[in-house]
């Protein structure tokens, strides 16, 4: 659909041509949709789709090493580039759902795909003609190349059918609540999207703590068939639940293709590279009318960073047609501007999230591998399955969230004075600095376990259970849940908040995007420590405990190190954007403006002028 003067929300009141509004029957139909009673649909939705997700991932390199007789590091790496798919594909799924398709319905037919795939998968764990032999004494065949062609192309189509639901479902969630801006104020409107946020990764991470329970012990104890067929059957279900709630959903429509709209910015600065910047912003070229799709919420103003792009919006000679309308590939309004502004600034944020992906990647992987070797009894008859041992995580953020909004924000509100206590960019660097402890813990473990099998003389018994407790490894697991209930909801506002308005499908999918970047660099990190290491003294190895895995955790951690005083220096520089917005409880209709990480500042009435130099 066009972005130009096409309202952004189709279920909003819109006012014809004589400034009438639509009926009453309209604005009762708008009032019954959105708000808390959809967050039921949304959040079964999210928490099937999850447990599904997180069923089969949790336990994959268990599945491609004692099922499909992989080596280790082979294994590992499928597992990193399958997860680095599976978060690259939302990009272009961010980019259907704000161009032409919608929310709602790149969700749904994500979510089909996604169910083709399990089926996929769970059809090759029970037919034995897509299985490899079983192991013969020390001898175990490894899987033939059909059988690996089934499997990855069941992997591609969770991919494909992941990049219609992670960049959606979040964005689509916040916004059943943009209705409530009207109504109850911008701030309330705030409170119940921070709320959503936090009650989102809740729901996460209670589905994964129940499919890294039950789900891996089907896996381990009943059978793959069962422990594919269970999470497939809770993918149908999230699709269900979520298609019911259809007339109760806000749908906000898309404002085209938002890209095309960055690169007219660009090419139209480019082409005027030699032109001077006026010194005065507001002779910068400006057209409300144009900009009313794409900035319901409020127009972004000027902001003196990055000023080569402002160019763009400086009228030149051909630059508007005849009737006064813009040539998009030549001038741009100053609310298009600091579109590609607002992106390019967060970048650097963006950024310092995949060194984070990439340091704890090795706990769906060389960490589980690890806890297999380890004691893993609760009582005399009851032992936890090695992937279980991620139920430790789920729970510490379950616990941190759980405790956040009641408890912690109250306190940090009294003494910061910000409405959420501390901003998006605060919280992501606490959790910076609680993993890198949670990798420490990790390296320290690791070197006990090595000594104690050492002591027992079992270096050279790869399969024997060294007599070490794997609930050593349980405070590894506590602490990464910590930091992730600090980083994962903060990097998600923070790219909610700072994206523009009609690019927030985009912007929930640079989150997943940190997240595929993440995993490859994972791979290329353990490829690279294998091959530079190969030979005496290897770090990487099928046997951990000839193998150095503690070193390569210690890498991590001086790679951590960095990133944090990287992420320290970017968030000290960065710049939030800034809105123009109505003041809806103005007779006289006044233009404020507002800083958009909800600080409390003084707003200042801005000149009412919606156009500037030849807008219309």
């Amino acid at each position: 659909m066009s972005g130009s003067a096409t309202s952004q929300l189709p279920e909003m009141a819109e006012e014809d041509a004589g400034g009438q509004s639509h009926s009453e029957d309209d604005e009762g139909e708008q009032r019954e949709q959105g708000g808390l009673k959809t967050m039921p649909f949304i959040l079964a939705n999210d928490f099937c789709d999850r447990f599904a997700t997180i069923g089969f991932n949790a336990n994959l390199i268990t599945y491609l090493t004692q099922e499909l007789h992989l080596p280790l590091v082979e294994a590992s790496n499928t597992l990193t580039n399958f997860t680095g798919t599976a978060n690259l594909t939302p990009v272009v799924g961010g980019l259907i759902a704000d161009s032409f398709a919608g929310r709602f319905w790149t969700i749904t037919f994500g979510s089909v795909i996604y169910q083709l795939g399990m089926v996929s998968l769970t059809a090759s764990a029970l037919l034995p003609s897509l299985r490899p032999p079983p192991c013969s004494g020390e001898a175990c065949p490894r899987a033939s190349a059909w059988t690996l062609l089934v499997l990855h192309l069941s992997l591609l189509c969770t991919s494909v059918g992941t990049g219609g639901t992670r960049p959606c479902v979040m964005a689509f969630g916040a916004d059943q609540f943009e209705l409530d801006k009207p109504k109850h104020g911008e701030r309330a409107a705030n409170k119940s999207r921070r709320s959503f946020f936090n009650l989102y990764f809740f729901g996460v991470e209670l589905a994964k703590l129940t499919a890294v329970t039950a789900v891996v012990y089907i896996q381990e104890n009943v059978g793959w068939g069962w422990g594919l067929g269970v999470p497939t059957i809770a993918m149908l279900l999230a699709v269900t639940a979520f298609v019911s709630g259809y007339p109760l959903y806000v749908k906000i429509a898309p404002g085209g293709s938002p890209f095309t709209r960055l690169a007219q910015v660009a090419v139209a600065a480019y082409r005027k590279r030699n032109v001077a910047v006026p010194k005065d912003p507001s002779l910068l070229y400006q057209d409300k009318e144009l900009d009313a799709g794409i900035s319901t919420a409020g127009r972004l103003l000027h902001t003196t960073q990055l000023t080569f792009f402002d160019r763009a919006a400086t009228v030149t000679d051909g630059d508007l047609t005849r009737s006064g309308a813009p040539r998009p590939w030549r001038l741009s309004t100053v609310h298009r501007v600091e579109e590609l502004k607002a992106i390019i600034r967060m970048l650097p944020i963006w950024a310092a999230g995949i060194l984070l992906v990439t340091s704890a990647s090795h706990n769906h992987s060389f960490a589980i591998q690890q806890a297999r070797t380890m004691d893993r009894r609760i009582t005399a008859r009851l032992t936890i399955p090695p992937a279980s041992m991620l139920i430790f995580s789920n729970i510490a953020m379950l616990a941190t969230l759980a405790l956040y909004d009641q408890v912690l924000v109250p306190r940090l509100r009294r003494l910061t004075g910000h409405p959420a206590g501390i901003t998006h960019l605060q919280r992501t660097g606490i959790g910076l600095t609680i993993s890198m402890l949670s990798n420490i813990f990790s390296a320290v473990v690791e070197g006990r376990r090595k000594r104690v099998a050492a002591m027992y003389d079992l270096l050279d018994s790869p399969h024997a259970t060294v007599p070490m407790s794997v609930f050593w490894m349980a405070p590894q697991y506590a602490i990464h849940g910590v930091a992730d209930a600090f980083m994962d909801v903060g990097r998600m506002e923070f790219l909610y908040d700072q994206a523009p308005e009609s690019m927030r499908s985009s912007a929930a999918a640079l989150y997943w995007l940190t997240m595929s970047a993440g995993s490859y660099m994972g791979t290329l990190l353990v490829t690279v420590v294998h091959e530079w290491t190969k030979g005496d003294g290897e770090w990487l190895q099928d046997n951990l405990n000839r193998g150095k895995l503690d070193c390569y955790y210690w890498l991590v951690v001086t790679l951590q190190m960095l990133n944090v005083v990287y992420f320290v220096i970017c968030a000290k520089l960065y710049t939030y954007k800034k809105l123009e917005v109505v003041d809806q409880e103005s007779s006289r209709g006044e233009i404020e403006e507002k800083d958009s990480d909800e600080k409390d500042v003084e707003l200042q009435p801005l000149l009412p002028t919606d156009q500037t130099h030849g807008g219309r």
